[in-house]
């Protein structure tokens, strides 16, 4: 079975996640400017707009007006890896 095109708002907002996770982003950094991150990330500012909306979904960011985004969360594990304290299966 081939595997669907993900849309781009998705594509980054899996790469600002996977920047949260390795603490790139630590919790309470801010996201750079919408204007700031297409430039970053040569998308648009709608593709911007979309993919902090699906990172406010995840529970990552938090966005305070006219102050910014803000880390607020780590993502879920997958569940590749055990729990803490769970043993390996």
């Amino acid at each position: 079975m081939t595997e669907l095109p993900r849309y781009e708002y998705v594509k980054l907002a899996d790469t600002i996640a996977a920047d949260i996770a390795s603490g790139k982003l630590p919790q309470g950094a801010a996201l750079p400017g919408e204007r700031t991150m297409t430039g970053l990330y040569s998308v648009s500012i709608g593709t911007v707009r979309r993919a902090v909306v699906e990172l406010r979904k995840r529970g990552l960011v938090a966005t305070l007006p006219a102050k910014g985004t803000y880390v607020i969360g780590l993502p879920e594990p997958s569940g590749d890896a055990p729990e803490e304290g769970e043993p390996n299966t």
